[in-house]
């Protein structure tokens, strides 16, 4: 089975991983969820990545929150792509 990832863009500070997995699972089975938070500060930085368990919930899910709102904040949704190797 493929599990997909996905880049969320522009989440609200009040968003928490918790949450995101919860609204992420609307969508079919998520794998993981994690709202990235900045090292320094310890504050999330607006945005997160989720996992979905398979292509056709990771479609699911762009499709459902792409554009829509979460915690007051239009969300930004596509498939991550890969880590660029820093050299």
């Amino acid at each position: 089975m493929d599990q997909k990832r996905l880049y969320i863009g522009n989440l609200s500070y009040k968003t928490t991983s918790d949450g995101l997995r919860q609204a992420f699972s609307q969508a079919g089975q998520v794998v993981s969820a994690d709202v990235m938070m900045d090292r320094q500060t310890g504050r999330p930085r607006g945005f997160g990545f989720v996992e979905m368990a398979s292509d056709e919930d990771a479609k699911k899910a762009v499709d459902m929150w792409n554009g829509k709102e979460l915690d007051e904040r239009t969300l930004r949704v596509n498939v991550a792509q890969p880590k660029a190797s820093r050299m």
